[in-house]
């Protein structure tokens, strides 16, 4: 058969356009965060959407390789370093020393990496062209949740109605935004390691940084990031609206979370949940990789600690702990070292500054899993079922594992505390107790069961609030109360009011009345 002439499938694209508006639609897509981790879910979304025939405008920090059609990219380069805005705020270069980071102290990074990288963009020749452009026009803006709020004014310079995707997956400040009550009592916040069974202090704990988070958004957050905006899109006509009220008028948000990784919770309609929408079939491995792990006769184990941490930081006498331990095993480690360099390294191991992780863990000898604990990697984790030995250091990392632990697939270590010991039996532990693979191949199954996968799940609700201009039939009316009447505190403030009158009338009769009947035996008395 022959092929089919390009210009044919553009006329056939063209056509599909004029009766399928939702189904061809311009779409500028915003991701100006520079990790590379997020990335991975932000660029498989736009792929898709130009497979489908979206024309699609991308502002990103990482160049998709692939030659795609209907596609422009503003490339943010060079990329800007946000985690020297992170050793300056700790005051610190060993990134393994914010394991003990707080939950106050995380939020501080992130608003703080947030700030500077959305800064950095907004300033970019590329990115000040498209602020001020007359020309383009848009029916879409698709953009990532990770504090980046000041790019929603994109949304009203082209009027056009929002969806955004998270890398983090479910987070309590979503709850004001998309108007509905989050219990605090059962719902733990997403930088604690807390599970949905906790204890009094926990529960304290829990309500007292997701109000402050609240609050600290609101009086905080929000007026820099209304900075930006002023600083910005001055030039655009009428009074902009605060990022607070911006916010509060996205359509959708595609969440990186999924059941049994995210424990059930209140939701809204427009809380799309693709947790491991990245997540591809296999692809063949390299032939070096392929070969070490096909001879791998006893089992293998890979390690990666993710895109920021690297392993080649890690502290020398941490370092020669996991030498000592890996040495001594008859498997193989493959493991994620950026420099390629480790002195006297056992014959077991074999480094590489990148690897293909998830087709690694589809690979059948690998048996452990070695994991600093991100959303992605645990996902890929799961989906591939592999037994993972976590350490975690910052952010959610901490909540992932425990919850992977108490699910009984996988083992966490607090980082500082690793010794020959404690490693030498998680490992064995992983390696040879079968429960561990049981619980991982029961979980994987449920993180696969879903009634269609990911990616379409996504489609469909970004093509969703295409057709129906902002779909805002699925739009809670909690987004339009002020912050006391959405948690109820004007109610309380009258009920508390009508008890308060009532108990202080109560006192003045009594009152009254006591007076009354001293004065009636003051009389008789004389």
């Amino acid at each position: 058969m022959k092929m089919v002439p390009r210009i044919m499938i553009n006329l056939f694209i063209i056509i599909a356009c004029l009766f399928l508006p939702a189904q061809c639609a311009r779409i500028l897509a915003v991701s100006s965060f520079p990790g590379k981790s997020h990335f991975q879910m932000t660029s498989t979304i736009i792929k898709e959407l130009t497979y489908r025939g979206h024309e699609v405008t991308f502002v990103t920090n990482f160049h998709i390789e692939e030659n795609l059609s209907n596609y422009t990219e503003i490339l943010i380069s060079p990329i800007h370093d946000f985690w020297k805005d992170a050793k300056h705020l700790f005051k610190t270069d060993d990134l393994f020393s914010l394991t003990e980071m707080t939950t106050d102290d995380f939020n501080q990074l992130v608003q703080l990496i947030g700030l500077t990288t959305t800064d950095y963009a907004m300033k970019h020749p590329k990115i000040q062209k498209l602020l001020h452009d007359t020309e383009l026009q848009f029916d879409l803006l698709l953009a990532e949740q990770f504090y980046q709020e000041a790019f929603l004014a994109l949304a009203y310079k082209y009027k056009v109605p929002v969806v955004t995707m998270t890398t983090l997956g479910f987070g309590n400040y979503m709850s004001q935004m998309m108007g509905f009550i989050t219990p605090f009592s059962f719902v733990p916040h997403g930088y604690l390691p807390f599970d949905d069974h906790m204890t009094l202090y926990e529960r304290f704990l829990n309500a007292y940084d997701s109000l402050y988070e609240d609050f600290d958004r609101e009086m905080i957050y929000f007026p820099k990031q209304d900075a930006l905006v002023r600083k910005y899109f001055s030039h655009l006509e009428g009074p902009i609206p605060s990022v607070s009220k911006m916010e509060k008028n996205i359509s959708v948000i595609l969440l990186n979370s999924h059941i049994p990784l995210t424990t059930p919770r209140p939701s809204v309609p427009g809380m799309i949940q693709i947790g491991g929408v990245h997540i591809k079939e296999p692809k063949p491995l390299p032939k070096d990789i392929k070969e070490f792990l096909d001879g791998a006769e006893h089992g293998a184990i890979y390690f990666s600690l993710g895109t920021n941490l690297r392993s080649s930081d890690i502290p020398p006498e941490k370092l020669s702990v996991l030498l000592k331990v890996f040495g001594s095993m008859k498997q193989r480690i493959l493991w994620k070292w950026e420099d390629e360099q480790i002195p006297q390294l056992p014959k077991n191991i074999m480094v590489k500054k990148w690897m293909p992780q998830s087709d690694i863990l589809a690979h059948h000898n690998v048996k452990v899993f070695i994991t600093h604990g991100g959303l992605f990697g645990t996902q890929e984790g799961v989906y591939r079922a592999v037994p993972m030995l976590g350490i975690p250091i910052y952010c959610d990392q901490h909540l992932n594992m425990k919850k992977a632990a108490k699910a009984g697939y996988a083992i966490s270590l607090h980082f500082p505390n690793i010794t020959e010991e404690s490693f030498s039996w998680a490992l064995s532990e992983l390696l040879y107790n079968p429960t561990y693979m049981q619980n991982m191949q029961r979980i994987s199954t449920i993180f696969r069961d879903r009634p269609m996968p990911a990616l379409d799940t996504a489609m469909y609700w970004i093509e969703y609030v295409i057709r129906y201009k902002g779909a805002s039939q699925i739009r809670s009316a909690g987004r339009d109360l002020p912050w006391y009447s959405f948690y109820l505190l004007d109610i309380a403030a009258i009920v508390l009011g009508v008890v308060f009158t009532v108990i202080s009338i109560i006192c003045l009769l009594c009152s009254a009345l006591i007076r009354s009947k001293k004065g009636s035996k003051k009389e008789k008395h004389h």
